[in-house]
């Protein structure tokens, strides 16, 4: 069966075969004869193009456009008019229809707009598949450590109510996911969801960008424009690296949170907007307001409800799910074969520290995709976690103590012996030069193999 339906709707029983005879090769054909059967076939079909005769008996072609344009799945009508009857047509587009062609036609003719029609149909199939992907892939927290099921769990309570949130973490931990997570699953979800990272603009930007502006408020104002807080109504407004707005800034963010009304730059009128606040920040606030550079009662609003985002370090039972999806996504995308991945490249990767966490890893894995031919080239990915995992430490069948005692072995031999040494061998100088008790040293002394001259 074609991807593209054809309705051909004519009251012309040898118009509607001749065009049959055209067009069934390449596409699925449907007929009617009048209007009523017509958007009968509309519904039950959705076709994806409508070749409309305008004058059919029950209804004619204007009233079965004005019936298809009120439909969810809006077909592509085009109107199919007698030879002088332009005037009729130009109607008909402003009506809704996408073109017309007027009888007697030229079968190329029509076929040319059907090709193009056709175009633009999978034009947009394409970019609402692309939109979905790329939602779930927003919205997806992938792992199944215990850390992520918590974290689950509260979105999932969350986004059940209208509370303010603020997400703390480590660069890279997932933070705008989260934030993404909580509105898909609130009841704001088929409402905007609009996001702005508070460290990426200047004091005097970000204002315009969340209050917004009239025109002539300043220099290269020359319309009005809304503000996030605006354009957020009904929906769920996300202040990234929230931490990072001036004082100045808070002061304002905070009133128009409080009032739930802002007033754009240049302007006097106050603009009413219903928005859910989410935040995140990868700094302290709460040291941020000792020295002075937040404000306590901004951070009190943001942070009815606090969320951490564990970094990728702690979970490394989630490397295995979130490499495979990963490598999946990045082969689709950069149209490659299918690349296995071999227990000894996730067990190096597990055994990474991930200073840049699930961000650090994604993007190590798109860059060996990349450049990988036919398999996932494992030594590209090693090459990218080398100068790390050369200092890595693991425990190679040890216990923790042991492993722990191997690893310190060497450094506190080394800091007792400069003590020593610094108090010329007396073990009461030494000990206060450690900052311990003298029996506690001699028993390190004895420990390390630290022989006394």
């Amino acid at each position: 069966m074609s991807l593209i339906k054809i309705l051909i709707a004519d009251d012309e029983r040898t118009s509607r075969q001749a065009l049959r005879r055209a067009l069934v090769k390449k596409y699925t054909i449907f007929e009617a004869e009048d209007g009523d059967i017509a958007f009968e076939i509309i519904q039950k079909e959705s076709p994806d193009i409508i070749l409309l005769d305008i004058n059919m008996p029950k209804k004619n072609g204007f009233e079965v456009l004005e019936k298809a344009t009120t439909l969810k799945l809006i077909p592509i009508c085009i109107m199919m008019t007698a030879y002088g009857s332009e005037r009729v047509a130009v109607e008909a587009l402003k009506k809704g229809a996408w073109d017309y062609i007027a009888k007697p036609f030229q079968l190329d003719e029509l076929r040319t707009l059907i090709r193009n029609a056709s175009e633009h149909i999978f034009l947009k199939r394409e970019n609402k598949k692309l939109k979905t992907d790329l939602q779930k892939k927003k919205t997806k927290l992938l792992g199944q450590s215990e850390q992520m099921a918590e974290v689950r769990s509260l979105i999932q309570k969350v986004a059940q109510t209208d509370v303010t949130v603020l997400i703390l973490g480590e660069s890279g931990t997932g933070k705008d996911l989260t934030a993404h997570s909580i509105h898909e699953q609130s009841d704001r979800s088929n409402k905007p969801f609009i996001a702005i990272n508070c460290g990426a603009l200047p004091k005097d930007l970000i204002e315009s960008e969340l209050f917004g502006y009239k025109k002539g408020a300043f220099t290269g104002a020359i319309k009005d424009k809304k503000g996030k807080f605006e354009l957020a109504n009904n929906g769920t407004l996300f202040l990234d690296e929230v931490g990072e707005m001036s004082l100045e800034t808070q002061v304002k963010v905070l009133r128009a949170i409080e009032e739930k009304e802002i007033i754009p730059l240049g302007g006097e009128v106050k603009v009413n907007s219903d928005f859910r606040i989410i935040c995140a920040t990868n700094i302290d606030l709460k040291k941020a307001i000792k020295d002075g550079k937040f404000r306590e009662d901004l951070f009190y609003r943001l942070s009815v409800v606090e969320m951490t985002m564990p970094p990728l370090r702690d979970r490394p039972e989630d490397i295995p799910v979130l490499f495979n999806n990963f490598v999946n996504m990045f082969c689709i995308q950069y149209s490659k074969t299918t690349m296995s991945i071999s227990k000894k490249i996730i067990n190096k990767a597990k055994l990474y520290n991930w200073p840049g966490n699930v961000r650090e890893l994604k993007n190590i894995i798109e860059n060996t995709v990349v450049l990988s031919d036919e398999r996932f080239d494992e030594s590209i990915f090693i090459s990218k976690i080398s100068d790390e995992s050369k200092n890595e430490y693991n425990l190679n069948g040890r216990t923790f103590q042991e492993a722990k005692q191997e690893y310190l072995f060497p450094i506190e031999k080394a800091l007792v012996d400069e003590a020593l040494k610094l108090a010329k061998q007396n073990i009461t100088k030494a000990s206060k030069i450690l900052g311990m008790k003298r029996q506690y040293l001699q028993q390190k002394i004895k420990q390390l193999n630290l022989l006394q001259e």
